[in-house]
């Protein structure tokens, strides 16, 4: 583990089994300089347990700069649950989960995400109280990817101003690649700015539905790196530009809700030599958390996530701005802002 490729100084990396539910799930905790860590839980049918690990590693970390770049009390962590999300769900399953963020005493919250449903986290629920995006309680707030959705979206316009000179996205072209919760609610959001939508999903009856629904033209999974675009917007897994996607993209910027995608740092100084302006994901997705983290304070307001992702998207503005002025990439800034951000709160524990 302590050589895994994408161990960074975790502080703790927890496997759990339930050989009664078939419950297989590992919590990883990057950092609780900030606080107590915070981060969603995915369920999803991994190729391997290597993978497993390689991406609870990768997703803990970027939540901790995630949550540092929005300036709240949490620090970084995430859940995955190795199973198929459409076959291997169960109450029970749910409730193990439950009990395996529970026997963490405090040191991780959880929520809802890929693969995942408000349903699912109210069996968690049952078992553990440090479970957010719930449709009940005193200070629920339902599923967090609309407040994510609505921050890709600003984000978008942030990078539009950048590239063609405002935040108009009447008729700029955004091919989207994924239409999970966040990915919908993603191209209602545009279609509604008048942006014309080329979309790709594995799922055939969700791009029926998203293409009826926003005037959206359908583009096979595999063909919308290259189509002719504004932005590519990526809302599905991470790691998407690699060295197999870089060179057919055929746009001027990248802006999406997807953790992790860029399979290396190397890429996002690629992009930059490429004349393609990069936001950092766990910035502009960063929306989701600040809706969580309003659940979690047991006093929900509206106003303060309101005010919480206006201060967000103008730290992405920041970011941008300094990318497109120096040497460094947009990743590699805000990179750094959230590394200072945390080795900050380590100095002064």
């Amino acid at each position: 583990m302590f050589d895994h490729t994408d161990f960074h100084g975790h502080e703790g990396v927890h496997t759990f089994y339930d050989d009664a539910t078939g419950l297989k799930a590992v919590i990883a905790i990057h950092s609780t300089a900030l606080g107590p860590a915070a981060g969603g839980t995915r369920m999803w049918n991994y190729a391997s347990s290597d993978d497993v690990i390689s991406d609870v590693l990768r997703l803990s970390e970027g939540m901790s700069y995630k949550n540092a770049i929005a300036d709240i009390p949490f620090g970084g962590g995430k859940g995955v649950i190795w199973g198929n999300p459409r076959q291997d769900k169960s109450p029970e399953l749910f409730r193990a989960y439950g009990r395996a963020v529970d026997s963490l005493n405090g040191r991780y919250y959880t929520a809802e995400d890929v693969g995942i449903s408000v349903a699912d986290m109210e069996e968690v629920r049952t078992e553990t109280k440090y479970v957010a995006g719930l449709n009940s309680g005193a200070a629920a707030s339902g599923d967090p990817s609309p407040v994510t959705a609505k921050g890709v979206f600003l984000g978008i316009k942030e990078v539009s101003k950048r590239v063609f000179g405002d935040a108009n996205l009447n008729d700029r072209v955004i091919a989207v690649q994924g239409l999970g919760s966040v990915g919908r609610a993603v191209c209602g959001n545009l279609a509604e700015a008048g942006a014309t939508l080329l979309v790709a999903d594995i799922n055939e009856e969700v791009l029926t539905e998203t293409a009826a629904a926003t005037g959206a033209k359908i583009i096979p999974p595999d063909e919308i790196y290259s189509v002719e675009a504004d932005i590519f917007s990526p809302n599905a897994l991470g790691a998407i530009i690699n060295a197999d996607t870089i060179d057919q993209l055929n746009v001027k910027a990248v802006a999406g809700s997807a953790n992790n995608q860029l399979a290396d740092e190397q890429f996002g100084l690629e992009l930059k030599r490429r004349g393609i302006l990069y936001a950092p994901d766990y910035v502009i997705n960063g929306g989701g958390i600040i809706n969580v983290v309003a659940e979690i304070s047991g006093e929900y307001s509206k106003d303060w996530v309101d005010m919480k992702l206006a201060k967000l998207i103008d730290t992405l503005g920041d970011i941008l701005d300094t990318g497109l002025s120096g040497e460094a990439s947009t990743s590699q800034i805000a990179d750094q802002m959230a590394r200072d951000k945390i080795e900050a709160a380590k100095s002064t524990a």
